[in-house]
């Protein structure tokens, strides 16, 4: 059956025209194929104001390759687009001619229409954010004011990566005074000073790889790491002094990103210097994700990237359907009023939950955890990962002598204490239901001033049981009540925490 969410975008750029092929949830693409040419077409229009022979050539069989990709893997949407270097080369119009002859109907995008997709890409994995993102491609710079979650302001600067090194040969200095002179020349940046800089693009992320690795930090997910600014000097500092066998040598790192680092590194330090932003987050998500969240209707767009990810992950992985749902709504009895945040992680971790049984128990507690800390999800931060992740740990059988180390690496002791509870929660509730909804619906659990209260009416007392008990008051325990008590049926039995 075709995936109703299969959709193509080909983005034709300075340094690479890429095929990403998108499907999962609407609100939360996932990448089902992803192809990249290097076809340097910003390249030529530096040098001579065109796009090269060779360049277009190279391009254009790529795109001819693309076409036919497309045709056979149940595409039902495509969108083709062009950015800088198409944009500003004399010849541009006749690629886009000649691209058309092949059967894709490409559009440039103008500067502002560039920067708009990357702002909408942001707030697509960041409904919450609020500050400036800078996607740096080859041939440009955009810098755009997200907030509210809308885009406002933007302005595309002609600032790529491939311009970079010939501002840096004027001399010493000369770059930081560029990008300075042109954020003075945006009125809006300043006003942003001490919000967030929100980093996409394929250089920032290979900068964060070498951060990543400098600091010796646990988790290898991109997605929302964060570098404080008063690291992007050194980092650019400790970059210039690194061989290019040792940038190869940085996990995961894109081999053509190699000779571009460098320039990367001194335009962050710049950057950062210029905007004083209070932190630099990397954004996993940019123009090609944009221009698919420009297409939802507004309902769609104000949905939680976070829950419809797991959702859809999930839907046919449920014991039985809906458990995930129940599961989060009898545990509000004990957690109602919890913050927004923390709500959406539970509620993430409570549909993961449901899929457990499809692991090998003897590694299902760790494996609950893996899902959680390096699943495909979009909105969550590495800390909120590990909170989710110590929720599935438990709540899949793992004791706390056994923890994951990396959990404590990445969130704080109050946060991972509170997914513990999560845990203890979904353990009473499997044991209690078997993962049926219906019992979850019928009997439910609560405090009752300092205790932990679990009712279970008539018609389900055959399911009191002393295991059961044990994993209330355990419960009980660990939320630092004084005790938890059965209702079962017409009589009251009170279990002391053990």
């Amino acid at each position: 059956m075709t995936d109703p969410n299969r959709r193509a975008v080909i983005d034709i750029g300075s340094n690479s025209v890429r095929l990403v092929i998108f499907g999962g949830a609407a609100r939360s693409p996932v990448v089902l194929y992803n192809e990249k040419l290097m076809a340097g077409l910003g390249r030529g229009v530096i040098a001579t104001g065109q796009l090269s022979k060779g360049g277009m050539e190279l391009a254009l069989r790529g795109l001819a390759r693309f076409q036919t990709l497309i045709a056979h893997m149940g595409v039902i949407s495509m969108d083709a687009v062009a950015t800088a270097a198409v944009r500003d080369a004399s010849n541009g119009a006749e690629f886009i001619q000649r691209a058309r002859d092949i059967g894709l109907n490409v559009r440039i995008l103008t500067g502002e229409e560039e920067a708009a997709a990357a702002g909408y890409g942001v707030l697509s994995a960041l409904p919450g954010a609020n500050g400036i993102v800078a996607d740096l491609g080859g041939g440009s710079l955009e810098l755009v004011r997200v907030c509210d979650g809308a885009v406002h302001d933007r302005v595309s600067l002609p600032l790529g990566i491939l311009k970079v090194p010939d501002i840096r040969a004027q001399g010493l200095g000369k770059l930081t005074r560029h990008v300075k002179a042109l954020a003075d020349s945006i009125d809006w940046v300043e006003e942003c000073s001490g919000l967030p800089l929100y980093l996409v693009g394929g250089s920032w992320r290979s900068l964060a790889r070498i951060h990543m690795m400098q600091e010796d930090f646990p988790l290898t997910v991109l997605g929302n790491y964060s570098m404080a600014p008063g690291d992007a000097r050194p980092l650019s500092d400790h970059v210039a002094q690194m061989a290019k066998a040792e940038i190869k040598a940085v996990p995961a790192m894109p081999s053509s990103r190699v000779p571009m680092v460098a320039d990367a590194a001194a335009l962050l330090a710049a950057l950062t210097e210029a905007v004083s932003p209070s932190t630099l987050m990397i954004c996993p998500f940019g123009l090609r994700e944009g221009l698919l969240f420009q297409t939802l209707t507004d309902a769609e767009q104000q949905l939680d990237p976070l829950i419809e990810g797991v959702r859809f992950f999930a839907r046919t992985q449920q014991q039985i359907d809906g458990y995930g749902d129940a599961l989060m709504a009898w545990m509000d009895g004990v957690f109602d009023g919890e913050p927004a945040e923390l709500r959406r992680l539970r509620h993430a971790a409570c549909l993961l939950h449901g899929t457990g049984w499809a692991s090998n128990p003897d590694f299902r507690a760790i494996g609950g955890e893996e899902l959680a800390l390096h699943g495909n999800w979009a909105g969550i931060s590495p800390a909120d990962r590990a909170i989710m992740g110590m929720a599935l740990f438990i709540g899949m059988g793992g004791g706390a002598a056994e923890e994951p180390e990396i959990l404590a690496q990445l969130a704080d002791e109050p946060s991972l204490n509170r997914a513990q509870q999560w845990g203890l929660a979904m353990r009473l509730a499997q044991r209690l239901s078997g993962g049926a909804p219906s019992i979850l619906q019928h009997c439910p659990v609560g405090l009752d001033a300092a205790h932990l209260r679990l009712t279970l009416p008539g018609d389900y007392t055959a399911l009191d049981e002393p295991p059961l008990r044990k994993r209330l008051a355990a419960l009980a325990a660990a939320c630092g009540l004084d005790g938890s008590t059965m209702n079962s049926g017409a009589s009251l039995s009170p279990s002391p925490v053990e």
